[in-house]
């Protein structure tokens, strides 16, 4: 049975950091995956073109049960780190909006990085092989795969969460965390689009493809991005942030969307007092005018602005600002970018990584529960509890 100082179990994102960063070090690392393809959710995010990181990032940009837990990782491996790595690659990249990096390029480039790094480290590789099951014998623990056994005194477990099923996903690293006994926060999917009741639908199901430009607030998330109509209900950036906000909060809470950020609505419909005009004329100067038309209809306001009361005026203002809409669901693991629970981050070491309690068992990236925003932040905590990992393993 070949022994190893390390195996390491997923070869994305964070499997690729942990065993380049451990290898490099001079551990011998084997890096496993069931998956015949190495670093999909890679290739396909950003477009095909990878939003790596935020230069933003801060712990503040994550969700956990255990909030504190993301802090000390983030804080020794930065998004200048991974910049500074990609920009030793050679790889071009630019700044969109609020901080997100993206590859000129494509996403594969990131990719092949992290295989250089895994070759510069002397990684092994067994890919695709299927695992068969984990034990510990004593100080080391044994792998049981198709290809053959194999051990070692630590096992970092990068396998991720359920998003995507089709290139790979699976709950491998809930039930190697609960045969160790550790907890599990109920996985969902996140940074996904909702779904609403056949009311809301039939009210606003032909709208798909209008997007607007709003604040989306839900459980002390707040986003001000485009939120979009769909044939299921809404999507869009803000739509996407707010619904890991929405999932956290046990689906209970409605989602508070303010249609005019940074107007002040009362004022200007007062102004507007005396026209005979109709207030979805009014208000398609600033929304479109098919979402204005359906919304005024919905609430009523179908009456000349001139023969509104005091009252109806500070019902729509309130309306306008705080326009409240209760999903029904999500569109599931297939259209959600990430997961949000995972393993139980309070029987974790947040330096290290390492399970309390297993000597040599870790777990990283997606896998736990640290849910990053919208526009990188998952890539860079995949990097840094990576670099955490195999800094120690």
């Amino acid at each position: 049975m070949p022994a190893f100082d390390a195996i390491v179990i997923g070869a994305g994102a964070a499997g690729m950091m942990c065993a380049a960063t451990a290898g490099q070090r001079g551990r011998r690392i084997l890096l496993v995956d069931h998956y015949a393809k190495v670093g999909e959710k890679i290739r396909i995010s950003g477009g095909g073109r990878c939003n790596f990181t935020n230069v933003h990032a801060t712990w503040r940009d994550y969700l956990s049960h255990n909030p504190d837990f993301c802090r000390s990782a983030l804080a020794r491996y930065t998004p200048r780190d991974f910049i500074s790595l990609v920009e030793r690659h050679g790889i071009a990249w630019h700044e969109k909006t609020l901080g997100q990096l993206f590859c000129d390029g494509s996403s594969t480039q990131i990719i092949e990085m992290l295989r250089k790094e895994c070759a510069a480290g002397g990684v092994e590789w067994w890919q695709p092989v299927e695992v068969r099951g984990l034990r510990k014998t004593g100080d080391d623990f044994e792998l049981d795969t198709a290809r053959g056994a194999a051990r070692a005194p630590a096992v970092i477990i990068a396998t991720g969460g359920l998003t995507v099923p089709k290139i790979g996903a699976t709950p491998f690293a809930y039930r190697i965390a609960e045969q160790f006994g550790l907890g599990i926060v109920p996985p969902k999917p996140a940074l996904v689009p909702l779904s609403f009741e056949p009311e809301f639908l039939a009210r606003y199901g032909d709208l798909a493809g209008v997007s607007i430009d709003a604040q989306v607030s839900c459980a002390g998330g707040r986003f001000r991005e485009n939120l979009l109509f769909t044939h299921r209900g809404l999507s869009g950036p803000a739509i996407l942030q707010a619904s890991s906000y929405w999932q956290q909060a046990g689906c209970k809470e409605p989602l508070h969307v303010d249609l005019l950020p940074g107007v002040d609505v009362r004022a200007w419909l007062a102004a507007e007092r005396r026209s005979r005009a109709l207030p979805a004329t009014l208000l398609a100067e600033r929304l479109p005018k098919r979402f204005a038309q359906h919304w005024c209809a919905a609430h009523g306001f179908d009456r000349a602005l001139a023969e509104l009361s005091d009252r109806m005026l500070d019902d729509a203002a309130r309306e306008l600002t705080d326009w409240r809409v209760q999903p029904s669901g999500t569109l599931g693991y297939n259209k959600a970018e990430v997961t949000i629970g995972g393993v139980d981050t309070r029987g974790l070491s947040s330096k290290t990584m390492e399970a309390a309690g297993v000597k040599g068992l870790y777990f990283i990236g997606e896998a736990v529960d640290v849910t990053g925003h919208l526009g990188g932040f998952n890539f860079q905590w995949a990097w840094a509890s990576a670099f955490a990992a195999g800094s120690a393993a």
